[in-house]
């Protein structure tokens, strides 16, 4: 697929590039994971919680959530935001607030995700967290909304802190991780091209090695071991802290996984923990000469861009899906568009609406619902609520200079590409 390009990035001044691994290097088979997951989140819940075992019945639907939308912890409804906070669409449990419904709970509310009784979902790790508050608020009402959203949190916390979810992907890594060789391909040929590899993940050591040789190792052609393919590989590195605060570098046998204090300034090799200050006066760099990959919005992107300055891309499996409706759809928004002007022109003639103006007005809801069909089955458009851009599109425009489906559609552009964004139009330009 293609790099989509917010800001100009040219790939020639950039000397090292960073990259996540989940999501990111590593490819996961997404549906399998985010239902594991919910499996494992309902079983806690019901062991540790004591919430009733009548929830095991409750079946994963990856199409209930998409990323970027909020959690009202209060109300018990998952929202889409507009870029500037309003609530465009929204669901009570799993049924879909009407239009009297949302103007009546939120018409003149711009939703603050500082405020704590709002939670985002970012990425592609927090599907099945939505999936189990929609369920849950739908059966559980009585044990209060906030209640669900802060046991549904701590219980997936408790699954990725205890093994349940790592030992499961360790023991079936080919079940739950795709094998993709461009990837591979197109760090060697970063690399060979004099760049200055890292790797910098929030999974510890033993995990990174296990999916890391599962999904690089079989396909290295100048490398012996994935270790050598980056000048410094960071695990637990705790993101978005890495990025904001001064946490110290443990050095770890590569051997052994058993970690030292390290005191040294050539921070060469394999580590836990670490800060992105101490790694760019390492690698002698300006922040600008530094890009970094992720799939999370705002611990791989937004963080960076707020405290260390470095370059930023993002890495998004929806958008593949995205495209395809988008162009489904061009025929469908270009009737909309000519149907617009006419219904315009006939606003400024008449003072009161007429019939044809009300067939319009038809015609346009019904190639809305076409559109939508092109689309996930609840939300619609990943980028877009209603005529706006989305929340999640807003953070990706301000955060991220360039955006793509995986770190593989960099291989056709090459290290010294000069990546430039089209003329943005304002409306009066239009």
């Amino acid at each position: 697929m293609s790099i989509y390009v917010n800001r100009v990035l040219n790939l020639k001044q950039i000397k090292a590039i960073g990259f996540d691994m989940d999501h990111t290097l590593v490819e996961y088979h997404a549906n399998e994971f985010e239902k594991l997951v919910h499996t494992k989140t309902i079983e806690k819940l019901i062991s540790i919680l004591g919430y009733p075992k009548k929830i095991k019945g409750l079946a994963f639907d990856s199409s209930l959530v998409i990323q970027g939308l909020v959690i009202d912890k209060k109300n018990g409804n998952t929202l889409k935001l507009s870029r500037f906070g309003k609530v465009k669409k929204a669901f009570h449990g799993i049924k879909e607030l009407s239009f009297s419904e949302l103007q009546h709970q939120y018409r003149t509310m711009v939703i603050d995700l500082n405020d704590p009784n709002y939670q985002s979902l970012d990425t592609a790790f927090s599907i099945s967290h939505g999936v189990l508050f929609m369920q849950l608020s739908d059966s559980l009402p009585e044990k209060g909304f906030e209640n669900l959203a802060i046991d549904i949190k701590h219980m997936i916390d408790v699954c990725h802190r205890d093994g349940t979810l790592k030992n499961e992907v360790k023991n079936n890594v080919k079940k739950y991780i795709k094998q993709n060789s461009s990837i591979v391909e197109t760090l060697e040929a970063f690399k060979e091209s004099g760049k200055k590899l890292l790797l910098i993940t929030n999974s510890e050591y033993s995990y990174s090695k296990t999916l890391m040789e599962y999904a690089f190792n079989p396909f290295l052609k100048k490398h012996s071991s994935w270790l050598d393919l980056f000048e410094v590989s960071l695990t637990l590195s705790k993101k978005p802290k890495f990025f904001t605060e001064r946490q110290a570098f443990l050095k770890i046998d590569t051997t052994s996984g058993l970690m030292e204090n390290f005191e040294e300034e050539n921070y060469r090799g394999l580590f836990q923990g670490g800060n992105a200050n101490d790694l760019q006066k390492y690698l002698d760099l300006e922040g600008e000469e530094i890009l970094y990959l992720g799939d999370h919005i705002f611990g791989d992107v937004v963080s960076i861009k707020k405290s260390c300055n470095w370059r930023t891309a993002l890495v998004c499996y929806p958008i593949e899906q995205e495209v395809e409706g988008v162009k489904k759809s061009l025929s469908f928004q270009k009737e909309i568009d000519s149907l617009m002007k006419e219904k315009i022109k006939l606003e400024k003639k008449y003072k009161k609406n007429n019939t044809r103006i009300d067939e319009i007005n038809q015609k346009i809801s019904d190639l809305i619902n076409s559109i939508q069909k092109n689309f996930n089955p609840h939300w619609g458009e990943l980028m877009r609520a209603g005529a706006e851009e989305s929340r999640f599109a807003d953070q990706l425009e301000k955060y991220s200079c360039i955006y793509m489906k995986s770190v593989a559609d960099l291989k056709d552009y090459g290290a010294k590409f000069y990546f430039r964004p089209f003329k943005r139009y304002l409306p009066h330009e239009l």
